[in-house]
């Protein structure tokens, strides 16, 4: 009798431990899916061009799927291919641009429910900063985005100061820039005098524009028309707009920061 109470303490005890070790695996089960439901929470973001994606990634988006690629001159063109189309299937947000007709056709097609989100595509500082702000909001990585923020406000007051100290003369230089090109003037703290485009340079803006006698011609190397002000002794120099494949902002201003403090220093 007391072999077969011993017995059944013994399974008693099997019996619990059994449980108790279920339990652990119920914890770490409801662990992983939370886990998983925490990974399933960061949004999938396709964006219509690099500008848009490192817009994106500023914010804090982890995945993000460009649909026009580098190789395509002037974006608005792109013909959306039927992958393009799944991505946006699959998308919980698709970023463009106002002046890119294709965004709402290739949501439409692709019957997602993606929020469809207009980003203002200006690389002025201050504009950068609101729209990776209200990106952020809306995918949740506010934090993220804080922490992009800081480095870029750095980076852009090194730039900014370094490029002043190279003014001809110790004097800001008078210039005209493209209208997607005017942030680059406020980086180097020039004096606009006078903007252009997109539209190509008329017979009566070149000869007002002229009279400017700026020193620089900031053009947009994404839509030039060639040389702006021909035979006025402006340097012109070559502004890019668009990020690379890698999504990040910074090279940006600082490409732009070299190209204008070699046609300073060439004055």
């Amino acid at each position: 009798m007391a072999r077969t109470r011993v017995r059944i303490t013994s399974l008693l005890a099997l019996s619990a431990a059994l449980l108790l070790t279920a339990g652990c695996g119920d914890d770490s089960g409801t662990s992983a899916e939370t886990g998983s439901d925490a990974k399933k929470e960061k949004p999938v973001v396709v964006v219509t061009t690099t500008w848009e994606g490192a817009f994106a990634k500023a914010a804090g988006a982890e995945d993000v799927k460009v649909i026009v690629p580098q190789s395509v001159h002037h974006a608005p063109d792109y013909d959306p291919k039927p992958s393009d189309l799944a991505a946006v299937a699959e998308a919980d947000f698709v970023l463009y641009a106002p002046f890119e007709p294709y965004a709402a056709k290739i949501k439409e097609a692709a019957g997602s429910k993606a929020e469809l989100v207009e980003v203002n595509l200006d690389n002025d500082a201050d504009k950068v900063n609101a729209e990776v702000a209200k990106l952020a909001k809306l995918f949740g990585t506010e934090d993220a985005a804080a922490k992009w923020k800081t480095t870029f406000d750095a980076e852009y007051a090194t730039l900014s100061k370094d490029l002043k100290a190279s003014w001809p003369g110790g004097r800001s230089p008078n210039v005209v820039a493209q209208v997607f090109t005017a942030w680059s003037a406020k980086l180097a703290g020039a004096t606009t005098v006078g903007t252009y485009g997109p539209e190509p340079v008329t017979p009566a803006q070149l000869a007002e524009l002229s009279r400017k006698k700026p020193a620089l011609v900031l053009d947009n190397a994404h839509m030039s028309t060639g040389t702006v002000l021909p035979d006025s002794g402006a340097k012109q120099v070559k502004i890019v707009n668009y990020p690379g494949d890698d999504l990040d902002l910074l090279p940006v201003y600082r490409n732009a920061a070299a190209e204008l403090k070699k046609a300073m220093n060439a004055s």
